[in-house]
């Protein structure tokens, strides 16, 4: 049985349909023209409708239409008196489920409805399995059994169907724009554009122009207008990746796209109307940057509105044994290889191992060692850790060499703030020995950009002798 909508201009032939249907147990309602039938679709779900061709209103290729652009699975049947080959033909190429002529026989009706309404149900259930997938395809990437990763994927369903923005946080290789992308699959802007950037690629002035486009002419090089990813992303979804590195010029515009939905082009002065679910991430403290005017406060607030934090690898070693195996199976399709297991004792070295590429880097070990060992299993050796591998300690902090606050004489008043400018400006010295001098490595590791690492630097007087 099904809900059945019968629209005819007649009502002797609506009443004969109706009850010849009834008999199967069909619900039915009735409609006497096109506008009546479209204010049905707004106010009811179907499983059937049956529309006659000529009506004083319009016509039933125009119910067909209206039924299709209400719900896609629903299906139509066409009656008409006078059948052609071409309304027959025209109506199929539409998507009708089938055509039928006046006058009909009511089995025939009756067994056609039957089949309409079976082959509804099987396209709804085919819908509900497609979504399925997709949302297992988006949280099979976050993959954990760990309480913390639970609980990112459970803010990841609860905040998908909404367009709040979103602040993502975590070191580099956690899987931010795997989170992104989850949510993006189990939003209802899931079938428009998902775009990402990295805004650490950019210069500012190119940074400017990849997100909110540029007039021609607006600076040496511009020799036609360009749309930009903000324009790309309409009614989809933007992820900006490391947006901790915009530059304040940047996050201005960012903040009144965020308010009223409205760009400005770069060298233009007439804002354009964007619908877009921005997405952000970064690896840095967005909250110490605003205390170092390196962020707009009002930015950051209107950004996390709901904040997402990944937690580090190291932080979820019960989870590197199931994430190893997934690894496995990818990068045996990548290289197109046989797929290997991680013996044991492999899986033992892993565990102990402090990743601080997180998921980037437990991938890239397993790529390599898929590379260079030929054995079916990969053992502890086919592992290679960094020279100067971390280990898990067990109640340590996870570094090997902790970072000491100058001891204080707590029982007298002492200057705070210069004891911990003291012990960053000493941990500094020491990240910078470890690296030797690379500055760039150095503010990697400290989780800094060059930039600040540069600032830093100038303020506490540190040059390469020391």
């Amino acid at each position: 049985m099904g809900r059945i909508l019968l629209v005819d201009d007649e009502a002797s032939m609506r009443r004969i349909l109706a009850s010849n249907l009834r008999q199967d147990q069909h619900e039915i309602v009735e409609a006497a023209g096109v506008q009546e039938a479209q204010r049905s679709f707004a106010a009811n779900d179907f499983d059937v409708v049956i529309t006659d061709q000529k009506m004083p209103d319009g016509e039933g290729l125009a119910v067909l239409a209206s039924a299709h652009e209400m719900d896609c699975t629903l299906s139509v049947i066409v009656l008409t008196a006078v059948a052609t080959i071409e309304l027959a033909v025209e109506s199929m190429r539409q998507g009708a489920f089938d055509f039928l002529t006046k006058p009909f026989q009511p089995d025939v009706v009756r067994a056609t409805v039957r089949r309409a309404c079976e082959r509804t149900r099987l396209m709804r259930e085919n819908v509900l399995l497609k979504d399925t997938v997709v949302r297992l395809e988006g949280a099979s990437e976050i993959y954990g059994e760990s309480e913390l990763i639970r609980g990112v994927r459970e803010r990841i369903a609860r905040v998908a169907p909404t367009n709040a923005t979103v602040l993502i946080t975590g070191e580099t290789g956690t899987g931010k724009e795997l989170v992104a992308l989850a949510i993006h699959r189990n939003s209802p802007r899931k079938v428009k554009p998902f775009v990402a950037v990295n805004c650490a690629a950019f210069t500012e002035t190119l940074l400017e122009s990849e997100l909110f486009g540029h007039e021609k002419g607006a600076f040496t090089g511009a020799d036609r207008s360009r749309q930009g990813l903000f324009e790309a992303a309409h009614e989809g979804t933007l992820f900006l990746d490391e947006a901790g590195e915009m530059s304040l010029a940047a996050q201005a515009k960012l903040l009144r796209i965020l308010t009223d939905g409205q760009l400005l082009r770069v060298g233009s002065t007439r804002p354009r109307k964007v619908d877009v679910r921005v997405l952000v991430a970064t690896h840095r403290n967005l909250e110490q940057r605003v205390r170092e005017n390196l962020f707009r406060e009002d930015l950051f607030y209107r950004l996390a509105v709901v904040p997402i934090h990944l937690p580090p690898l190291r932080e979820r070693q019960e989870d590197v044994p199931g994430l190893s195996e997934i690894f496995c199976r990818q990068v045996a399709v990548e290289l197109k290889m046989p797929c290997r297991r991680i013996s044991p004792e492999g899986l033992q070295k892993l565990q102990q191992y402090r990743f601080p590429g997180n998921l980037r880097e437990l991938k890239n070990l397993i790529e390599r060692a898929y590379i260079l060992n030929i054995n079916l299993e990969i053992g502890a050796e086919d592992l290679p850790l960094p020279p100067q591998a971390e280990l898990l300690t067990t109640g340590g902090n996870g570094n090997n060499a902790p970072v000491r606050v100058p001891a204080v004489p707590v029982s007298e008043s002492f200057d705070l703030t210069a004891v911990l400018e003291q012990a960053e400006r000493d941990l500094i010295v020491q990240t910078l020995s470890a690296t030797g001098g690379v500055q760039a490595e150095a503010a990697r590791r400290m989780g800094l950009s060059r930039s600040a690492l540069a600032y830093k630097l100038n303020k506490y007087g540190i040059r390469s002798a020391d």
